[in-house]
């Protein structure tokens, strides 16, 4: 075979690998096109999440038959919501809002190569959940977290990987609201501002002995201090996956790198535990628990 013979090849071309009466208890759009971000059929996205597994997984955990709701009525954005059996918050599983978008900073770090404008696919949020699991009595959820998770963030990633790809994009975009959001995406994305990646690295290494619920809760609650004195607070920035030459050679470049590592180097930071221990007393599973959380 040729080493480019599927360069060019469409989104979906064989038959499907699942029947849609198999997989959708009912379909609900609103306001816009039945087509995923305008482009591609229903058919088409049952196919390419059936290829990633993401049917295989949910099978497994039960979460079946599935409800998809599509919204376009916030266009450039749109929301798919994938529901067990019905359309109902209590059964949601999967609630993404993505969008088409150019991503270039006004202005870029002196000493940093500046990259093109890149063409962009981007999560304005993302949730997956099982909702058929509710968190036990000795569980601690992560900031924001409703349900527990279903575990299969290679396959989603594997999807919106894919998705790119056909869709000639140069890289995916994310804007983590969490800083425990932040560390999910980042096997995969790094934060353009090199101060910003300095940063998120530097807090990680000073809390390699600390169970990353515990500091997701301690920076959710603003108990995180730099070394100044000051309070921490999280602040979402942009963090890309590249998927082009331009934006690859910009974080593999020595200058981005080194400038990482330079501003990494003098950050310090600690935990008030005093006020920790008084913020925690409004959330019921963290109570009692302090350095010795999980």
């Amino acid at each position: 075979m040729k080493k480019n013979a599927g360069k060019n090849r469409p989104f979906w071309t064989a038959e499907p690998l699942l029947e849609e009466k198999e997989v959708f208890a009912d379909l609900a759009v609103k306001q816009g096109s039945i087509l995923f971000l305008g482009r591609y059929s229903l058919n088409e996205v049952v196919a390419v999440m059936a290829k990633k597994g993401f049917f295989k997984e949910a099978r497994k955990r039960f979460l079946w038959p599935l409800v998809f709701d599509f919204d376009s009525s916030e266009h450039p954005s749109q929301r798919l919501q994938i529901f067990l059996r019905e359309k109902n918050p209590v059964n949601r599983i999967v609630d993404l809002k993505i969008r088409e978008t150019d991503f270039l900073p006004e202005e870029f770090p002196e000493g940093l190569v500046p990259f093109p404008r890149q063409k962009a696919l981007a999560f304005e949020w993302l949730t997956i959940q099982n909702p058929l699991v509710s968190f036990s009595a000795d569980q601690v959820p992560l900031p924001g977290q409703a349900r527990p998770g279903l575990g299969i963030r290679k396959n989603i990633m594997d999807i919106f990987v894919y998705l790119g790809r056909v869709m000639h994009k140069d890289c995916l975009l994310a804007f983590p609201a969490y800083f425990h959001n932040a560390v999910l995406f980042s096997r995969y994305f790094k934060f353009w501002k090199p101060a910003k990646e300095a940063e998120f690295l530097a807090i990680r290494k000073n809390f390699l002995h600390m169970n990353f619920k515990q500091l997701a809760w301690v920076i959710h609650l603003n108990c995180l201090k730099r070394g100044d004195g000051t309070v921490y607070e999280w602040k979402a920035e942009e963090q890309l996956y590249p998927m082009a030459k331009p934006l690859r050679e910009y974080f593999d470049s020595r200058p981005y790198r080194e400038m990482v590592k330079d501003l990494a180097r003098p950050l310090e930071f600690s935990v008030d535990w005093q006020e920790y221990g008084k913020k925690a007393k409004d959330y019921p599973f963290l109570c009692g628990q302090g350095k010795d959380l999980l």
